[in-house]
């Protein structure tokens, strides 16, 4: 154990430099770092939500909107079936959210109706009662597929949109069943992020019906086939919400949007957008035939902007103007970008971190490292004497070791990481205790100082491995089965143990080693 190679020391050199090396931009402001050469590294370690501050959320999707909307298009797709294959139908009627009868009309082929309505989508029950009807249920797995659907769609929509707005390792999980948990760190402005995060941002593209005013669909009865939709702010000039009809058909659907922009339009902020090939094809379709009418554009069942189609656009290009701000065209072509929402979200809870908080964190976990390190110091130094120094050594290596990975990884420290970096510390300083106190024992029955060192690290090193290991799998299975900051402690607890492995078993003994060649004493000092 007392023979170590050059390649060894060399190697444990500069796995220690290296460290330094990935561990330094932590001690310098990000100011600094962006004026160095993009090959250095430039990582800092990132700080969670209760050590910088920032929003806590907890949202729940509406599950059940997404099925009533399933359920809404298999009726609608049952009437046009049937129809298709002449099959009679007298009403349509939905009997619970998961289920809706067709009652199917005098002399109607029943065995040619149910063969249709099965056919309409998979996890389809179909059972024909006695007085000519047919009642279509969706399936329990069906369903549980399509809110399982739902929510993981909502979770990814979420997550794009929480990375067009620059906030740094967000964590975006599901809770239970139907729930999302969401942490933002650093940021500064909860209410806009929630806005975007809980807005639904369907967009839809549909013609105005002139054959009724607002008004009077608002006195009288709105048409079957039109809906009556408020615009999304008041009139500048009346100070009333206006309201319009629309026709309850899509002509296009904000699905064939491939991209969204923020742009200005003679000095006012609007919104440019691009469909797909498809959705070029249906908005120059739809322009071409409606030249002179009015176009709504429908954002989550609210009229933007009703502009009056002045010629086809063929292009699949267009613009979106209304009266934006420039953060507010910027907020609606982010959300068009990301994607609409698959159901509704409601904010269950809501916490917002302030910064002093985060800072006070800061320091108070920072001051219980200093004193357990500079404890732990002193304590060393006063049992064990130089080789309590070599320890201390290994000991700030250890830290470096673990700020240098975490930086390298991209982890999130959290005040539970905190708490894992100092147990690290202390395991570290364990496995030299341990190492020292074999020396002692050995030195004890009278044996030489290289056989004393030698049966130190030789023989405390399976002791060393074994406790270590232990704690290590623990670490393990805190990551694997926990989540938020009991992983910020399993990555910090690991990280330091590892760190403290390579640090009492080759950094220590180096450091012994070297004493030992330097000055050939026949005693130990310890």
């Amino acid at each position: 154990m007392i023979q170590f190679p050059r390649w060894k020391m060399w190697l444990v050199l500069v796995t220690c430099l290296a460290t330094m090396v990935f561990a330094l931009p932590n001690a310098i402001p990000q100011r600094v770092l962006d004026q160095l050469p993009s090959w250095l590294p430039k990582h800092q370690v990132n700080l969670g939500l209760d050590l910088q501050g920032g929003a806590h959320l907890l949202l729940q999707v509406d599950t059940d909107a997404v099925v009533r909307e399933v359920m809404q298009g298999l009726q609608d797709s049952a009437r046009q079936e049937l129809r298709r294959a002449n099959i009679a139908v007298a009403a349509v009627s939905t009997d619970s959210l998961t289920r809706f009868t067709v009652r199917l009309g005098p002399g109607a082929d029943r065995d040619a109706a149910r063969r249709t309505l099965v056919g309409l989508d998979s996890g389809l029950d179909v059972t024909l009662t006695p007085d000519g009807s047919a009642v279509v249920t969706k399936t329990e797995q069906a369903l549980r597929e399509r809110r399982i659907a739902a929510v993981q769609q909502s979770i990814e929509i979420i997550r794009r949109r929480v990375d067009e707005t620059g906030t740094k390792e967000p964590t975006i999980v599901q809770q239970g069943v139907n729930r999302i948990l969401i942490q933002l760190p650093g940021v500064r402005d909860p209410e806009r992020i929630k806005a975007l995060i809980g807005t639904t941002a369907k967009l839809t593209f549909r013609l105005v019906d002139q054959d009724i005013s607002a008004e009077e669909a608002r006195r009288t009865r709105v048409p079957a086939t039109s809906d009556l939709l408020p615009g999304d702010r008041p009139d500048p000039v009346t100070g009333q919400l206006p309201y319009y009809v629309v026709r309850k058909r899509i002509m296009v659907s904000g699905d064939n949007l491939v991209d969204a922009q923020p742009s200005f339009q003679d000095g006012m902020p609007v919104v440019s957008f691009r469909f797909d090939s498809v959705g070029a094809r249906r908005f120059g379709d739809v322009t071409l035939e409606n030249v002179g009418r009015p176009f709504a554009i429908v954002l989550d069942d609210k009229v933007i902007s009703a502009p009056v189609i002045r010629e086809a656009i063929t292009g699949g290009r267009g613009i979106i103007s209304g009266s934006f701000t420039a953060q507010s065209a910027s907020d609606l072509a982010l959300l068009l970008r990301a994607g609409a929402l698959p159901a509704p979200l409601t904010i269950l809870e809501e916490r917002s971190v302030g910064p002093s908080l985060g800072a006070d964190s800061i320091q108070a976990g920072a001051l219980a490292c200093i004193l357990g390190f500079m404890l732990i110091g002193v304590m060393m130094v006063a049992f064990y004497g130089l080789f309590g120094l070599f320890a201390n050594v290994a000991l700030i290596l250890n830290l470096v070791i673990t700020l240098a990975f975490m930086s390298a990884i991209g982890a999130t420290l959290t005040l539970p990481g905190l708490a894992g970096m100092t147990l690290g510390l202390a395991m570290s300083v364990d496995a030299n205790v341990l190492i020292y106190e074999r020396m002692r024992e050995e030195g004890r029955l009278g044996r030489g100082v290289v056989s004393a060192i030698d049966a130190g690290f030789g023989r405390a090193f399976l002791t060393i491995l074994d406790s270590n290991l232990t704690t290590l799998i623990a670490a393990v299975l805190l990551y694997l089965f926990g989540t938020g900051p009991v992983r910020g402690f399993a990555v910090t607890l690991g990280i330091g143990i590892v760190a403290s492995l390579f640090t009492a078993i080759m950094v220590t003994r180096l450091m012994v080693v070297l004493w030992l060649r330097a000055s050939r004493r026949n005693e130990l000092p310890v």
